[in-house]
């Protein structure tokens, strides 16, 4: 059985409210577990949440809720791991779950398709994970900063006259997916290493929203995306 876990705590304080916050006409957590639904590869939706209300709506959009997660894993610092880690040991109870994909609940431009692919991808690996990642716009290894002394400088400086097609390509976590091996996820292992493969979204598919513009910016790639499909 694969199962998707949807952390969702209620505390949220750059945006208030943020996993049930409204996103084009809907709580922006409906995106994460609608397209779980839909996913050829997921098997079961469960959000993990510290809140009733949350919960409630959670179920309105067809995720299981068998639980509410303890405070003491709903804190400010709380790691995603230990939460996984929480879920799968109250869900084995019931079932015998294989793989695991975790979802974001605030990641609206998810699409079952790119979680399907990204398993499909993985499966035949013998790696413990696979996650989605976002190219960088720019070539990090021209990053500029302010020294010590307050002054412009680059941070990679023996990169000043090379061509973009010599410097590496690189890409960030898309704060989207993970599918993983349950192993792997009880166990806590570390999901950036050697045991881990990626899965690369194109740029607009993806927005980490941790502030009211990001969310603003969102909408509006949601729309467009809305648009092309």
């Amino acid at each position: 059985m694969n199962v998707a876990i949807i952390p969702a705590r209620a505390g949220s304080k750059r945006i208030p409210h943020k996993n049930i916050k409204h996103f084009a006409g809907k709580p922006i957590i409906a995106y994460s577990i609608e397209q779980a639904l839909a996913s050829d590869a997921i098997d079961e939706v469960v959000v993990s949440t510290d809140s009733e209300k949350i919960a409630e709506i959670a179920q309105q959009y067809g995720a299981k809720t068998p639980f509410l997660r303890p405070a003491s894993l709903a804190q400010d610092d709380t790691p995603t791991m230990p939460v996984i880690s929480h879920a799968l040991s109250q869900l084995s109870l019931n079932h015998v779950i294989e793989n695991v994909c975790l979802i974001y609940p605030a990641a609206p431009l998810i699409r079952s398709f790119d979680i399907d692919a990204a398993y499909s991808q993985w499966i035949t690996t013998d790696k413990d994970y696979i996650f989605s990642v976002v190219s960088y716009a720019s070539p990090i290894q021209r990053a500029l900063y302010f020294n010590e002394k307050n002054e412009l400088a680059m941070l990679f400086e023996s990169n000043l006259n090379k061509r973009s097609q010599e410097l590496t390509h690189t890409f960030h976590d898309a704060g989207m997916f993970y599918w993983g091996r349950k192993d792997a996820f009880q166990e806590e292992r570390v999901v950036y290493s050697t045991r881990a493969s990626v899965y690369e979204l194109s740029r607009w598919k993806s927005q980490d929203i941790d502030t009211p513009e990001d969310w603003d910016y969102a909408e509006r790639l949601y729309k467009i995306s809305v648009s092309s499909d």
